[in-house]
């Protein structure tokens, strides 16, 4: 139903009336049927992704160490767990936290560098075995990083009896390993990225006078950096998550990374201690959680910009 109301032209005589549409009454099943089921699953979704993560945390602060006596969340409160973390001398949290963010952010920093010049060469030259360079990177990624396990203790085993310092219980061939792993599936994402910048850039520059260093590192990088953010973020997070590689590689409790060293407190069979290892959990992701909130502007963006060229 709606109300009208007569207009009256400029001459003064009236013309025909204006219809004035009346607000719809709101109806749930309609409202629901059209938008409200996408907020349910997204309450349902935020409730299921926070209730772990609020359970661990919970834990960490409950000082009888278990984890069946956290059911009731915050129930015991208490920095006990915190406390007993970094007083273990058999077990250095504070080098096992160091030792991570050296090797997560060095080799975060090399993927970047090292992607990013394979990707510029594999889309601005063009040269022979280009194509089969492309497919045998996208190839390989799809066998395990675990079949390499043996590969890689062999591997490390020899090099160390002629350079030490490549040998095992060594972060810099722990780090070494994590740039040729991941080197592959970085150098293919970044390549779509790279194709949506265009060459005429690349072309102006020339005329200028400048060489593939100069139009790499003072043009290029700059037009990149959302995929340099995101290869970045997630080598990062693979690396400070890794506990296969790292436990095959590093052996001394001194240099190990935190996902290797915190199983040390749940791995006993009669001193298990939930408490401590869930506030060392809550640390760990801390750093995480830092670097993905300041480069959150560039992970969508990053993510599908290359996805179409």
């Amino acid at each position: 139903m709606s109300l009208t109301t007569p207009t009256v032209a400029a001459t003064g005589t009236p013309t025909e009336p204006r219809s004035i549409p009346t607000k719809r009454p709101f109806k749930f099943s309609r409202w629901f049927a059209a938008t409200g089921w996408r907020h349910l699953v997204g309450i349902v979704m935020v409730v299921f992704s926070v209730f772990p993560l609020l359970y661990v945390l919970s834990a960490s602060f409950n000082p009888n160490g278990t984890l069946l006596q956290s059911n009731g969340l915050f129930s015991a409160f208490g920095l006990d767990n915190y406390v007993d973390l970094f007083n273990t001398p058999e077990q250095p949290y504070a080098a096992w936290f160091v030792n991570t963010l050296v090797i997560g952010l060095t080799t975060a920093i090399g993927t970047v560098f090292l992607g990013a010049l394979a990707a510029y060469c594999f889309s601005r030259m063009r040269f022979v075995g280009r194509r089969f360079g492309l497919m045998s990177l996208l190839i390989v990624q799809i066998f395990p990083q675990l079949l390499a396990v043996v590969a890689i203790f062999l591997l490390l085993t020899t090099l160390g009896d002629i350079f030490p310092i490549l040998g095992l219980d060594n972060q810099i061939a722990l780090i070494l390993v994590y740039l040729g792993g991941a080197l592959g599936v970085n150098t293919y994402l970044m390549y779509g990225f790279f194709n949506t910048v265009p060459s005429s850039l690349d072309e102006a520059a020339k005329l200028d006078g400048a060489g593939h260093a100069r139009i790499f590192f003072t043009i290029i990088l700059r037009l990149v950096a959302p995929i340099l953010a995101v290869v970045g973020l997630l080598s990062f997070i693979a690396t400070t998550s890794d506990f296969v590689i790292a436990s095959v590689v590093l052996v001394s409790p001194e240099r190990q990374t935190l996902a290797v060293g915190l199983y040390q407190f749940v791995s006993q069979e009669f001193s298990s201690n939930w408490g401590v290892f869930a506030a060392g959990a809550v640390l760990a992701a801390i750093p995480v959680m830092a670097l993905f909130l300041y480069l959150q502007k560039y992970i969508v963006s990053g993510l599908t910009a290359g996805a179409v060229k």
